[in-house]
């Protein structure tokens, strides 16, 4: 069976996931490039006794080297190992997409253009002749519906013929254009290159890129040419003056000439509708942002909330059952204990994050599915570019108060690595719907009606705390000199490919839960072992001899070592915490208190509390749980969304902290106070 390896390139918004996902199914990877905080996909496929490698390159609106993005793809494109680069365009508004394609022109790599959402293009009233477009590039093109794998055919027939058809785009258009609209100064530059280019580059290619001050070109120039000719290079070029506005409007000219010459559409049918001006004005487009985002979350909560509950009870009506056989048939209590305790238990946490997964990504892939999600980016860049993130970065905060996991997934639709892990880093400080109950509980019970002040409180803290993490983080993630304004378009409103939108689900949900169960259990292990004893009396666990032993260091931070143990809970769940205090207040079991949390005798607890705990601790203990780790399948959410355990376990370490420390402040502040 022969290998053939193929690059999706293309512009966000594209449909290169779309199509990758489609094409690879479950047969795909998702890791970083090596030496680099940048995204990789690979994946294959088996057709006609070939197996393709697929190379998800990052989506990028151009092949210049401002950004890690660009410069691991054109990286990539140079090191030969793609056998053709299939290049993305979105047909139905080919004047914006094609730039790509204008940018890739001069590149000596078997190239096909894929021309994408052509239904969409066609309900537009437009018509794309793809064969004239093929004549006038010198390479194949073929029309495409990445969500609809039945229109796969003339794709998979170009595969076929790839090896006899596989050709180099023509450069000759956009080299005239170049020639009259920047002068001599660009035939100039352009005599002074070798004749055949560069490598893969072409002359016309690298002049281009030379007059962009491309810093990657500069130097593979410099180390071909001679000295005296570099020299006279750069001479040239300091005569030229906003060489990227020049190339860029080289490119857009014959963009147009392409799209002039091949695309015919109907008037009157790109007409924007009613909502859509509503959607992108500045009066109305925030409101209306926040209220489809509430209202997905909603939505989203009623899709995943009841398969939460169903894997929930399904998990316990197993385990007793299967206790009480293990037991009959002799098995140790402790085993018994660890499967059914541990184990399935964190087997329930992680089917509930799946379900939530799934009813978040459902809700807001349907979003992004008919084009709405990109205005909600759009309204709110400049509010987020004052934090310097992108207007992408605002769902995941908004849908965080509903639950982290949400927040946390939500920030694939960003194309910055960095961006990405600074925005989940920032959106941990959300309190999301269980925070809640515990902070109601605890401030209603110790501050009566103050408990409005402390909340108030809570939440100017976060502010800052979103501050200080952002100076912390944004050193590393967000480098002044590496940030990019929003750069996308705004995709036309079509109705939703649900197989398509399905199948990204499903896999999503599959990726998801599998991480989430390495990751759950191990940790969910490691708690158990601390927390069981033979009896089932806290008293003689390991976390309750641990707890009193270092009561000394806990003290310090305002926390005795019952609630600093509750503290520690609150990171695996922060509705565990409430039965964790329960049971260390009553002398019960701890584990069973994390499993059936939600059952707690709140009224009983704060009984209980009262009697021993202070105000001044109190309020340490809600500062030291409010920003805290959301949970650990927030943990493990962002472990699968950074693939990077090093800046997991850095956010983490950095949110512990910093709980401690505000734990530590607030209570001396109450000290004064009370």
């Amino acid at each position: 069976m022969s290998e053939k390896t193929i690059a999706l390139l293309g512009q966000p918004n594209s449909g290169k996931s779309t199509l990758f996902n489609g094409l690879t199914g479950s047969r795909q990877h998702v890791g970083n490039w090596p030496g680099k905080t940048v995204e990789r996909k690979d994946g294959s496929f088996v057709h006609k006794d070939t197996t393709y490698k697929i190379i998800d390159l990052p989506g990028t609106y151009s092949l210049s080297a401002n950004s890690d993005e660009e410069v691991v793809t054109r990286n990539y494109i140079a090191s030969g190992q793609a056998d053709v680069v299939c290049i993305l365009a979105d047909a139905s508004q080919l004047n914006r997409s094609l730039f790509m394609l204008a940018d890739y022109t001069g590149i000596r790599v078997p190239v096909v253009l894929l021309l994408n959402m052509m239904d969409v293009a066609k309900s537009q009233g437009k018509h794309i002749d793809t064969n004239g477009i093929a004549k006038s590039l010198g390479i194949p093109v073929v029309p495409l519906v990445a969500a609809d794998k039945k229109q796969y055919g003339t794709f998979f027939r170009m595969l076929e013929s790839i090896d006899k058809n596989a050709s180099t785009l023509d450069e000759k258009r956009l080299a005239q254009i170049y020639q009259n609209t920047i002068g001599a100064a660009f035939d100039e530059i352009k005599a002074l290159l070798p004749a055949d280019g560069i490598g893969i580059y072409s002359s016309t290619w690298l002049t281009a890129k030379l007059i962009e001050q491309d810093k990657l070109a500069r130097s593979l120039v410099k180390e071909t040419v001679d000295a005296g000719t570099y020299t006279a290079i750069e001479k040239k070029l300091s005569d030229v003056k906003d060489g990227n506005l020049l190339t860029g409007d080289c490119k857009f000219q014959w963009i147009d000439k392409l799209v002039n010459e091949n695309v015919t559409s109907k008037k009157n049918k790109l007409l924007r509708s009613r909502f859509d001006k509503a959607a992108t004005s500045k009066r109305w487009g925030k409101p209306i942002a926040i209220g489809m985002i509430v209202l997905g979350l909603i939505c989203s909560m009623v899709i995943g909330f009841p398969l939460m509950g169903l894997f929930s009870g399904l998990i316990s009506a197993i385990s007793v059952p299967l206790a009480n056989w293990l037991l009959d048939i002799g098995a140790a209590p402790f085993l018994v204990s660890l499967l059914c305790n541990a184990i399935l238990t964190a087997v329930s946490f992680a089917l509930q994050m799946a379900s939530y997964v799934f009813g978040i990504s459902l809700v807001f892939g349907l979003m992004e599915d008919v084009g709405y999600m990109a205005r909600i980016s759009y309204v709110f860049d400049d509010t987020m570019t004052k934090l310097g993130l992108q207007g992408k970065a605002i769902m995941p905060f908004l849908v965080s108060f509903g639950c982290n996991i949400g927040g946390i997934t939500g920030t694939r639709v960003i194309d910055s690595w960095g961006q990405r892990v600074m925005t989940i880093a920032l959106s941990w400080v959300v309190p999301c719907a269980s925070t809640w109950g515990v902070v109601g509980l605890v401030s209603g019970t110790f501050f009566g009606n103050g408990a409005v002040v402390v909340v108030l409180a809570l939440f100017a803290v976060a502010f800052l705390h979103i501050f200080i993490t952002y100076k912390v983080f944004g050193r590393s993630l967000n480098k002044v000199e590496g940030r990019t304004g929003l750069i996308m378009e705004l995709p036309p409103y079509h109705k939703p490919h649900w197989k398509s939108l399905f199948g990204s689900v499903f896999s999503k949900m599959g990726n998801v839960l599998s991480r989430a169960l390495r990751i759950i259990i191990c940790i969910s292990v490691i708690f158990w072992l601390l927390s069981y004893s033979a009896d089932g009396n806290v008293a003689n666990s390991i976390i309750y001899k641990v707890g009193t032993f270092i009561e000394p260091v806990t003290s310090l931070f305002g926390l005795p070592w019952q609630l600093f143990i509750a503290f520690v809970a609150s990171a695996m769940g922060k509705e565990a915490s409430l039965g964790v205090m329960a049971s260390l207040f009553n002398t019960g079991s701890i584990w069973a208190a994390i499993e059936q949390s939600a059952t707690v005798d709140t009224a009983a607890l704060s009984t209980s509390m009262l009697s021993v705990i202070s105000r001044p601790e109190a309020l340490a203990f809600l500062f030291a749980f409010f920003f805290n780790m959301p949970c650990l399948m927030a943990l493990t959410a962002t472990a699968q969304e950074t693939h990077s355990m090093k800046w997991t376990v850095r956010i983490a370490l950095y949110y512990v902290l910093t709980a401690l420390i505000m734990a530590t402040i607030a209570y001396h502040v109450g000290l004064v106070i009370f």
